[in-house]
């Protein structure tokens, strides 16, 4: 069986060969910026899924920057991971952004200047969750960079009494994969893949985190991650 691993440098080989990504370079090593970003976004926000819901997470990489600014522009509440989960999330409300300031509000550079990091007792009801993927297969298996965050931020919002939401995962169409994904127990996988050019419906046979394994978390993450050791005072 091809590791993540290969998958991961194959994709990242492919987009970088073809001239199908975008900056921030090189690709290798994070979740790929991609031409066709915005196509992609626009699947997402036709969505029934996306237009019936208040509250959006997306992660916080580039390819979804077109996502988190339309979020805001549509009146949606944006939560947003802040980098490697040292300080749980950020929350920006769309009452918070001048009218045409929404794309600057949305990057990273500046949305702590629009928005608050939340603590977790007081995160909204998530009701889309919007993950970045490395590749991703037809069935809804998903391949991050590697580091696991977009799993353990569903299995945070399990943890805290969120109920099982819509996953949607978008990235180029080279980027999907057909070969047969290795999967852990912990892997989140999507229910809709959007592309420069189709919406998928996955239709997914996996499911997704219910809250966070325990027993897999090291002491080292509790240190890195004082969510975590929030999470677990508060749940436990």
């Amino acid at each position: 069986m091809t590791t993540k691993q290969e998958i991961r440098e194959s994709k990242w080989n492919y987009l970088t060969e073809n001239k199908l990504g975008r900056f921030p370079f090189p690709l290798q090593n994070r979740i790929p910026n991609f031409k066709g970003a915005e196509l992609a976004a626009k699947m997402v926000t036709s969505m029934p899924e996306y237009q019936r819901a208040n509250v959006i997470k997306v992660n916080p990489d580039a390819p979804q920057l077109p996502i988190r600014t339309q979020v805001l522009k549509d009146g949606k509440v944006l939560l947003v991971p802040t980098p490697r989960l040292k300080a749980g999330f950020i929350m920006v409300k769309p009452e918070w952004v001048p009218s045409g300031e929404e794309r600057r509000a949305a990057s990273l550079s500046h949305i702590k200047s629009y928005g608050k990091e939340v603590a977790l007792t007081d995160i909204p009801k998530i009701d889309l969750f919007v993950v970045g993927s490395v590749a991703l297969h037809r069935d809804g298996r998903r391949i991050g960079k590697g580091e696991g965050y977009a799993d353990r931020e569903y299995a945070i919002m399990r943890e805290l009494g969120n109920p099982d939401v819509p996953v949607v995962g978008t990235v180029h169409s080279a980027q999907l994969t057909d070969e047969d994904v290795p999967r852990d127990a912990f892997d989140l996988s999507v229910d809709w893949i959007a592309t420069e050019t189709e919406l998928i419906e996955t239709n997914s046979p996996y499911g997704k985190p219910n809250g966070i394994k325990w027993e897999l978390v090291t002491d080292e993450e509790l240190e890195e991650m004082p969510v975590l050791r929030e999470i677990q005072e508060l749940t436990q």
